[in-house]
């Protein structure tokens, strides 16, 4: 279907008061109680021109809607158009407007109608002809109330739609920025304790190299261990990050029980490491088992960044609702590659 193109406003004011004057003059052209005269009709335009009004001062169109309608009754023979403007302003008004306007504008007019009757009337005040004039005023009221009020119900329903969905894409940025620094600090976390390692145990290797082939070989094999499971925490981690992933299988993020699986690779660095976790800390939550995890790997990747071959110990108890993570070192030189570097984002990690 076709939709036709809406007039402006001003147009429709236009047609609007054009509409009035021709009602008027209808009804003054058939009249059988009087003549037509230039005044009747001067006074008949002049009532219709407030319906121009109506939409800019609506108060004011509405106040001189009543008051041009006494013109019209003092200089025409017509009963049954005279209200059309009025009827027209008192609309607007309370459209426009609302409630407590419309309540108002009732309360002012309905006196002004009832002194007309009373004094222009044939019909007594008790008639049925002074109930649909009274009608006439309550019922544009009560429409334009209505019109006022569902617009604003409108308004509300889209302010809250737009509203809960910008708290929706406000709440999807905020998950996706918190999954990016997770996905973030995992990487960190196993990147620099792979990569630590490999610097610790290429260094021995090589100075290994000529005095003892068995043991080098054994420390290359070593690095090719520890940077294959570093391969793999990354592959796993990065395929959360592929939609053509979404399907692969993905690797769980190590808990607490896990610690037990680094003192391999510290071992062929150098850290002797002694791992003790009290089986209460078996019932904690997973994210908590993870975080623990991450906390005491990058421990122990500070402890052989900064110590370099040593002893450490590592406890993991749980106090009511407290993890408590004790990393403890015997200290140690560290290798001049490796002392002082770190960039301290471990840190903020933990």
């Amino acid at each position: 279907m076709t939709r036709l193109p809406s007039l402006p406003p001003r147009v429709l004011d236009v047609v609007a008061a054009a509409a009035c004057v021709a009602a008027m003059c209808v009804e003054l052209a058939r009249s059988t109680k009087g003549e037509p005269s230039v005044a009747a009709v001067i006074a008949i335009v002049v009532a219709s021109l407030p319906v121009l009004l109506r939409r800019d001062r609506p108060v004011l169109a509405m106040v001189l809607a009543m008051t041009t309608l006494l013109g019209v009754v003092n200089t025409a023979a017509i009963y049954q158009t005279i209200p059309i403007p009025a009827v027209l302003c008192a609309y607007t008004l309370a459209d426009r407007l609302g409630r407590t306007a419309a309540l108002w504008t009732g309360a002012a007019a309905a006196p002004v109608v009832l002194a007309v009757l009373q004094t222009y009337s044939p019909h007594s005040l008790l008639d049925w002809n002074t109930a649909r004039n009274l009608g006439l005023v309550a019922l544009p009221l009560a429409l334009g109330v209505a019109a006022h009020e569902r617009r604003a119900h409108t308004a509300a329903l889209v302010d809250r739609a737009e509203t809960a969905e910008r708290n929706r894409e406000e709440e999807a940025l905020r998950r996706v920025g918190e999954e990016r620094l997770r996905i973030a600090r995992d990487v960190h976390d196993v990147v620099a304790h792979a990569m630590v390692a490999i610097n610790v145990q290429a260094g021995v290797g090589a100075h290994l190299l000529d005095r003892d082939p068995d043991q080098a070989r054994a420390t290359l094999r070593d690095i090719k261990r520890v940077s294959g499971e570093a391969l793999g925490d990354l592959r796993s981690m990065l395929g959360l990050l592929r939609e053509d992933e979404h399907d692969s299988p993905v690797r769980p993020v190590p808990g607490l029980a896990g610690i037990d699986d680094l003192r391999d690779g510290l071992g062929s660095a150098g850290i002797d490491l002694d791992v003790r976790i009290d089986p209460d800390v078996a019932t904690v939550p997973v994210s908590v088992g993870a975080t623990g995890y991450r906390i005491v790997q990058e421990a122990l990747t500070n402890v052989l960044r900064h110590a370099g071959p040593t002893s450490a110990r590592v406890h993991v108890s749980r106090a009511a609702d407290v993890v408590l993570i004790e990393v403890e070192d015997d200290g140690g030189a560290a290798p001049p590659a490796l002392d002082g570097t770190g960039s301290g984002n471990g840190l903020r990690g933990m």
